[in-house]
């Protein structure tokens, strides 16, 4: 990766720990659990959305065995405004029932283990190792961390290409940062530079973004 292109990076980094400081997952949960289970259901999913349903989800099934129990037909209502229900229904039981006959009721902390439940891949794996276990594998790549990405000229893979663009993330940002940069990007990405009319001209890191002017390396 450009010497150049990683210093600048890493500026934009600080400047995104300045203005977000208190930048976090923003999935409600109190255990890994929990944690696993919301982000599943998040996929195609609003946050705000999943909050919204996950208390009553938790307040019938607490634990992976009483999950993995559940009638499937409930687990269908109970998530079903999160958006292709049936699916993440059979995910979160599956998942569960996986959790409690082979982990022993808790959730693995190590990627390979966590990509063997259902509805498991690399984004949910890596957003649960970093917030529920603080272990920094990976950079969680969504919609929003997929666009910045590409706008702040991070990487030239397509802003969907979530796991090429991961692999250009590492390469710019120390392990430590991996799990916060997410944070931080989804942030912005929310607050900032939207897919649609980005506020630019309110925006801080205009002197570092490729996309509007000319980029300054003395900020």
């Amino acid at each position: 990766m450009d010497a150049v292109i990683k210093r600048r990076a890493q500026r934009v980094y600080a400047k995104l720990e300045a203005m977000y400081p208190d930048a976090h997952c923003a999935l409600d949960h109190r255990n890994a659990f929990e944690l696993l289970i919301a982000t599943i259901l998040s996929a195609q999913c609003t946050d705000v959305r999943v909050n919204k349903v996950t208390p009553a989800l938790f307040k019938k099934y607490p634990s992976p065995s009483k999950m993995a129990d559940a009638p499937i037909d409930d687990l269908e209502e109970l998530v079903r405004t999160t958006g292709f229900y049936r699916n993440k229904a059979k995910s979160i039981k599956g998942a569960s029932e996986r959790i409690t006959d082979v982990f022993h009721g808790k959730v693995p902390s190590t990627m390979d283990e966590l990509l063997s439940l259902p509805g498991v891949a690399r984004k949910t794996a890596n957003v649960v190792l970093g917030n529920a276990f603080g272990i920094n594998e990976g950079v969680v790549v969504d919609t929003h961390v997929g666009r910045l990405s590409k706008r702040l000229g991070w990487t030239d893979n397509h802003a969907k290409d979530a796991v090429k663009i991961e692999r250009d993330l590492v390469e710019l940002f120390p392990r430590k940062n991996w799990t916060m940069l997410s944070h931080l990007l989804i942030y912005h990405g929310r607050q900032v530079c939207a897919a649609r009319n980005p506020k630019c001209d309110a925006c801080e890191l205009v002197r570092s973004c490729p996309q509007v002017g000319v980029i300054g390396d003395d900020e």
